[in-house]
C-alpha cells in the first residue's frame, strides 16, 4: 500500500529554519530517524520510507507553498497513491507551538498551501496534520512571523515535537487516520 506524506514549505536558503517550513522539518526528521535520504525530483524532494508492510513517498515540494498543489497531484499520479493516502503536514498559527492537529478533510482555514492543494486536486477529502507555530506577533506582522524563524525556547522543544509529528505519520500509515487523530490530537 502507497502513500503521499507531502510537507509543505519553502525552498531556498533564507526560509530554511523558519515557521512556515514546520512541514519540511517533520519530513527531514522522519527522514533522518528512518535513515533515508532526500534526492531531487520533479516538482520537489523525495525520499521513500517502508513502514509496516507500506511505502511512504515523503514529498518536499519545490513549487513553494502556494502552488504545492501541481506537486501533490503529480506525484499521487506518479506512485498512484489513492486520496485517502494523502497527507499534508502544515505549520498553523492558530494552534499554539508544537500542538498537533490532524484532520481527514476540511477547509484550507487561510492556508495558502491547502488552498492550492484543495484547487488543483478539486477537493478537500484529504487528511492534513497542522503544526501548531503559535501566534505571537502584533496586527500586521503576520508575514514576518510566520516566515521567522524558531525563538530559542521553540528550537529547545523541536526535537521533541518533530518525532511526535513522525510518529502520526507513521501511525496514519498503519492505522488509519480516526485512530491516528484518538491517539494524537491530545498530545
Amino acid at each position: 500500500m502507497k502513500y503521499l506524506i507531502v510537507g509543505l514549505g519553502n525552498i531556498g536558503a533564507e526560509y530554511a529554519g523558519t515557521r512556515h517550513n514546520a512541514g519540511f522539518e517533520v519530513l527531514d526528521a522522519l527522514a533522518g530517524a528512518s535513515n533515508v535520504s532526500f534526492t531531487t525530483d520533479r516538482y520537489g524532494a523525495v525520499a521513500e520510507l517502508r513502514h509496516r508492510g507500506r511505502t511512504l513517498l515523503l514529498l518536499k515540494p519545490s513549487t513553494y507553498m502556494n502552488l504545492s498543489g501541481k506537486a501533490v497531484r503529480y506525484w499521487m499520479e506518479q506512485a498512484k497513491v489513492a486520496p485517502e493516502n494523502l497527507l499534508v503536514i502544515v505549520d498553523d498559527i492558530a494552534l499554539p507551538f508544537g500542538t498537533l492537529r490532524m484532520r481527514t478533510k476540511g477547509s484550507a482555514g487561510g492556508h495558502n498551501g491547502l488552498k492550492n492543494i484543495t484547487e488543483v486536486l478539486g477537493h478537500e477529502n484529504y487528511a492534513r496534520i497542522r503544526f501548531g507555530i503559535g501566534g505571537d506577533f502584533a496586527r500586521g506582522q503576520q508575514v514576518d512571523y510566520v516566515l521567522g524563524h524558531w525563538t530559542d525556547e521553540e528550537r529547545k522543544l523541536l526535537p521533541e515535537r518533530l518525532k511526535l509529528f513522525g510518529d502520526a505519520v507513521l501511525s496514519f500509515a498503519s492505522i488509519g487516520a480516526e485512530r491516528t487523530m484518538n491517539l494524537y490530537n491530545k498530545k
